[in-house]
């Protein structure tokens, strides 16, 4: 599996962290940046994560920035992308089995290190349910 990750300044110290998670698991990490705590625009990562996942060279993405709205909502203009943000498990959890999200977004100013980690675990392995769910995220694209 490969999986792109990107962060602003904010979310720095949590890529790091996510980034060495997916490595012990031997899961790739594409990193999108940034490559320090030092003062950055979000677009800049959130775009190459975006784009990675809606044309399919990595099968999902992580952003995070400091309340991961804007990370949010920078991914979910490309077509494709369906970015949600997470703040506990279960909404990581539904987020893929309800709404086949494929790009995380994390708010690294409002969750632990830990529960980031968690929400993670629960995104990537937590299948797609389908059914009544596909047709609603069919529905999604404008």
């Amino acid at each position: 599996m490969k999986i792109s990750i990107g962060a602003d300044h904010a979310g720095y110290e949590y890529k790091q962290h996510l980034r060495e998670i997916l490595g012990n698991k031997g899961i790739e990490a594409v990193d999108a940046g940034t490559d320090s705590p030092e003062s950055v625009d979000y677009p800049d990562f959130a775009h190459p994560v975006a784009s990675q996942v809606s044309e399919g060279t990595s099968e999902l993405g992580i952003l995070v920035c400091g309340s991961a709205n804007g990370v949010a909502i920078t991914a979910n203009k490309h077509a494709g992308a369906r970015a949600a943000v997470c703040w506990t498990r279960e909404i990581a959890e539904l987020a893929r089995k309800h709404n086949n999200a494929n790009i995380i977004c994390i708010p690294a100013r409002f969750v632990s290190k830990e529960l980031a980690a968690e929400m993670l675990e629960a995104f990537v392995n937590t299948p797609f349910e389908g059914g009544r769910h596909q047709r609603r995220v069919e529905k999604m694209s404008c």
